[in-house]
């Protein structure tokens, strides 16, 4: 590793258009509690890296029941991810990244 300069892995949303049109219930559901956060666009990554604040902030709601059904899942994959990046094996990193948007996709349809 160099003494002044380090290489970095982002994960960047990139939504067709943003998450608010791409999982509107889960969007209105986050702004219940934090409305600047579905404004910034976090990627679903980003949002399974702050899962136990959301846990915590959305208690006795819907939406942490449904996270909550998920949350294993969602943990387990995250640190998967996690670990794939910093053995920089992007290619696996990127088709767990895949497995995120089908759990979304899950949990868009479980909230009403």
């Amino acid at each position: 590793m160099s003494k002044y300069m380090q290489l970095t892995v982002t994960v960047r949303p990139y939504y067709h258009k943003d998450l608010q049109e791409t999982y509107p219930k889960l969007a209105r559901h986050l702004g219940y509690v934090d409305s600047s956060l579905p404004n910034r666009n976090p990627s679903l990554y980003e949002l399974v890296g702050l899962l136990d604040k959301l846990l915590y902030q959305h208690d006795g709601t819907t939406l942490r029941e449904v996270f909550l059904r998920h949350s294993e899942k969602l943990r387990n994959q995250y640190k998967i991810i996690q670990e794939n990046i910093a053995d920089w094996k992007l290619s696996e990193a990127d088709k767990l990244l895949y497995s995120f948007e089908d759990i979304f996709d899950e949990i868009e349809s479980e909230l009403k």
